[in-house]
């Protein structure tokens, strides 16, 4: 029964962008043969645009606090000041933690933590947070600080009554190398008004994202699925996230998009309210997996670089998901905790071996690389599809030609 997705399917092939209403076609189809003729097709674009190679960072989460002004209903996370398991930590546990990621071969330190008002030097939200940064990057130079999401941004910005500009300016000369696309939830408004009413809106999240690769520093992208919204939010979700993409490339700014991260939804401790109307205390594998394939094909050569979350998945759904559309398999970590509190089953950390063997055990090789997709230390090189490269995230493959079409 796939041959009604047959001229949506061989347009992704030739390279071609599909339309929101073919992106929901392929979303809401529950055919087993159609399902299967969509991760097909989302596989050979991963190996055209990426190739075969599997990659993975060494790095450490740092989540400096977990103190946070907002109340977002599908958070585990968050605590008030003086509450049970609330913490801050201080300079010396934050640099504690660096030197055992260096100690362990990291590469990169991903820092985000809680929205929290009391987080200041000189009464300046700013200053804190370009602490927090030159403690690090002043003594491990050669750290990648991937660190502090939109949100956090705008959160700074609030707190000190600066632009944008300014704050992502000046996290740029404290250090940070990239931002996390997190905070980006879902990027429909109807369901951030459930989901976290006092978050940043759609249009924020994509306005800073956008003055971050403007001023030179690369992003991921995320989002946050299985909840409340529709297969239609998902796509409209999709379809922000290319014409990001699209209006980089076209302005010539000099950093664009480098991966995007499926996050489902764990909501076994999350808040009461958003947990009974989900109904379910973890992701459905199948369900991530057809998504999965669907954002191949949606953001195709404008985004290259996917990444399952084996902390939310488990190894064993991250390993499925790189024959779903994925070509990297994320990172070490060595510390979760936001995803962990609300009761994920995947683990807080991995070490070099286990995602080694993990991509092994579907016999693809596998590579390190930096937060930019840029091969790190020996061994074997990055592979490249025909058409494009899974080096540096902000590079874009051209179009593919297809060898095949998919019939009947």
């Amino acid at each position: 029964m796939s041959h009604s997705l047959d001229p949506i399917l061989n347009r992704a092939l030739d390279g071609g962008d599909v339309t929101p209403d073919e992106g929901l076609t392929l979303l809401r189809t529950s055919d087993p043969a159609a399902i299967a003729a969509i991760q097909a097709t989302a596989d050979a674009l991963r190996q055209r645009q990426t190739g075969d190679t599997v990659t993975y960072v060494v790095n450490r989460n740092l989540n400096f606090t977990n103190i946070c002004e907002q109340h977002c209903s599908f958070c585990a996370f968050r605590r008030d000041d003086g509450d049970d398991g609330a913490f801050w930590l201080d300079w010396g546990a934050m640099a504690e933690k660096a030197a055992e990621a260096v100690a362990q071969g990291a590469t990169e330190i991903c820092m985000q933590g809680g929205l929290n008002p009391t987080a200041k030097v000189n009464g300046s939200s700013l200053q804190y947070y370009v602490q927090l940064l030159r403690n690090i990057k002043d003594a491990w130079p050669q750290l990648h600080l991937h660190a502090f999401s939109p949100q956090e941004v705008q959160f700074i910005a609030r707190e000190d009554g600066l632009s944008y500009v300014e704050v992502i300016t000046a996290l740029k000369a404290a250090g940070v190398g990239s931002l996390p696309g997190t905070a980006a939830e879902v990027l429909d408004d109807d369901v951030r008004r459930v989901l976290c009413p006092e978050k940043i809106d759609s249009a924020t999240w994509l306005e800073i994202v956008g003055l971050a690769h403007q001023l030179g520093l690369p992003t991921t992208s995320t989002m946050l699925c299985g909840h409340i919204e529709t297969p239609a939010q998902q796509i409209t979700h999709f379809e922000k996230l290319r014409q990001l993409q699209q209006q980089a490339i076209a302005q010539g700014k000099p950093a664009r998009i480098t991966e995007f991260i499926l996050l489902p939804f764990v909501g076994e401790s999350a808040p009461q309210p958003l947990r009974r109307r989900v109904g379910r205390d973890q992701p459905i594998l199948q369900d991530v997996l057809h998504l999965t394939a669907v954002a191949r094909i949606y953001l195709g050569h404008w985004i290259p670089n996917h990444q399952p979350s084996w902390v939310k998945l488990g190894l064993q759904g991250a390993i499925d998901a790189l024959n779903w559309g994925c070509n990297d398999i994320g990172g070490t970590l060595m510390e979760e905790h936001i995803t962990t509190m609300a009761g994920a089953k995947g683990g807080t950390c991995m070490t070099v071996n286990d995602l080694q063997g993990a991509i092994a055990s579907i016999n693809r090789p596998h590579q390190q690389r930096d937060t930019l997709y840029r091969p790190v230390g020996s061994g074997m090189s990055v592979a490249s599809g025909s058409g494009g490269s899974a080096s540096m995230g902000n590079s874009v493959p051209a179009r593919q030609s297809r060898s095949h079409k998919r019939t009947a």
